[in-house]
């Protein structure tokens, strides 16, 4: 853009954002930035030739008059609106410190449409660098920490509905989207503080390689609370197992798994096994901690308290061979039915007769006739030796050591296979007495 002006006594040429004024012989340069703004300006006003005013900008003060006059009509004004404006604040964060249900949701997404397919349920996002998810799932994995807090960790749709069906008491559940969310039962979940977390932070937390989107913290259940699916219990029969040392968690899942499908009254755990809360131990038992009452951590006085007092028990022997003689064949848990020497080098010249003998319990093939009325069995873990006080109690209810024959050469059954065979075993068995004492009853009655 260039201009060319020309005067008597000066010329001003402009060249981009410079000016050069010509006066006489001498040249001054000129900044003329400033006038161009100038002209860029909406003007406040048209003056017309005649007289006439055409008004484009309100001033400030003609703006506030005119606001404070349309407050005036309306009853109100600036300063009331702000202090109504206040006043609805603090209602509505001490409506928030008494609620007591679900957290208002903080996320955007949470649409009119989205709180009816959820139920009216309003949930929380967590935001970024929120650990909450982090930290529950590692200290829930602690057994110290469920015998301290009494809370469990329960991951998956399957396990959590499971549970809710019970009767167990959830607090927390974090959920990756809400169509995850919508597949379990909404109406359980009125009192549950649910949030919504990234799936890639569920994926880093969670024991699975392909999470399902859904990871909830219940208290810990009380298997005498829980209310258990009553087709089930209807199809129990009076069998109840006793694991002694089970310490691997996936044997012991797939165990309570086998008891459920059989219809085993109840399942009893010694002190020695492992927790039965565990991740992995929930995970191999597919939902048994649901479907029929689990009693752990108990001391032998107390399972005799879980038992009838006509029960017969009897003892799970993992041996390879039938051997007639029930001295030397061995028993489940490397324990071996022999005679122990009390006294020592030392002693040798006292009295060898006085001798602390093991409790005799002779042996039986699983097939034959051992479960006529209430029965229990005891497993043992595969590396732990089975306690006296298990092998006394089957010698007292005059109970017998099963086994199951196998081909020559193979050691020993998995604890958890053997306990499936001899479960149904032992279902068969009782339901079988049972056809006939109703077969008898009804010829009575003819």
């Amino acid at each position: 853009m260039a201009a060319l002006m020309y005067n008597v006594s000066r010329g001003f040429v402009i060249f981009g954002e410079h000016s050069l004024l010509f006066r006489g012989h001498n040249q001054i340069l000129v900044n003329t930035r400033r006038y161009v703004r100038a002209l860029r300006r909406r003007p406040v006003a048209v003056l017309y030739p005649d007289g006439e005013r055409e008004t484009f900008i309100k001033s400030k003060e003609t703006v506030d008059k005119m606001n404070q006059k349309m407050f005036k009509q309306k009853g109100k004004n600036l300063s009331d609106s702000d202090n109504k404006y206040r006043k609805e604040k603090v209602s509505e964060r001490a409506d928030n410190k008494k609620w007591s249900g679900p957290r208002v949701s903080e996320c955007a997404d949470e649409s009119p449409r989205i709180m009816d397919r959820l139920g009216g349920l309003r949930y929380e996002k967590a935001p970024a660098g929120d650990n909450r998810l982090a930290k529950v799932s590692s200290v829930a994995r602690s057994r110290s920490f469920r015998e301290k807090e009494g809370k469990v960790l329960l991951e998956g749709r399957r396990l959590i509905c499971d549970a809710l069906s019970a009767g167990a008491s959830p607090q927390t559940l974090f959920f990756s989207t809400v169509e995850r969310l919508q597949e379990l039962p909404l109406d359980k979940l009125q009192q549950v503080k649910l949030i919504k977390v990234k799936y890639e932070d569920m994926k880093t937390w969670s024991d699975l390689v392909t999470p399902q989107g859904v990871i909830a913290i219940f208290s810990k259940p009380d298997a005498s609370r829980l209310a258990f699916p009553k087709d089930i219990r209807h199809q129990s029969v009076p069998l109840f197992l006793i694991c002694d040392n089970v310490r691997d968690a996936g044997n012991l899942g797939t165990i309570l798994r086998c008891a459920a499908a059989a219809g085993c009254d109840r399942v009893l755990l010694t002190k020695g096994c492992v927790d039965a809360w565990e991740p992995k131990v929930l995970r191999a038992a597919m939902g048994a901690h649901f479907r029929l009452p689990v009693f752990p951590n108990l001391d032998w006085d107390d399972i005799s308290k879980h038992l009838p007092k006509d029960v017969i028990v009897h003892i799970a022997d993992n041996c390879s061979s039938f051997t007639k003689d029930p001295v030397s064949a061995p028993v489940s848990g490397q324990i071996q039915n022999v005679t122990l020497d009390k006294s020592s080098e030392s002693d040798s010249d006292e009295d060898s007769d006085d001798e602390l003998s093991l409790p005799c319990v002779k042996p039986q093939v699983y097939h034959e006739s051992w479960a006529q009325k209430s029965t229990a069995l005891v497993i043992g873990g595969e590396t732990c030796e089975l306690s006296l006080e298990a092998l006394g109690l089957a010698e007292e209810t005059e109970g017998r050591r099963i086994f199951v024959p196998m081909a020559p050469g193979a050691e020993s059954l998995n604890s958890a296979m053997a306990a499936s065979i001899l479960l149904f075993e032992g279902r068969r068995q009782l339901l079988k007495v049972s056809d006939k004492t109703r077969r008898r009853a009804r010829s009575k009655m003819l």
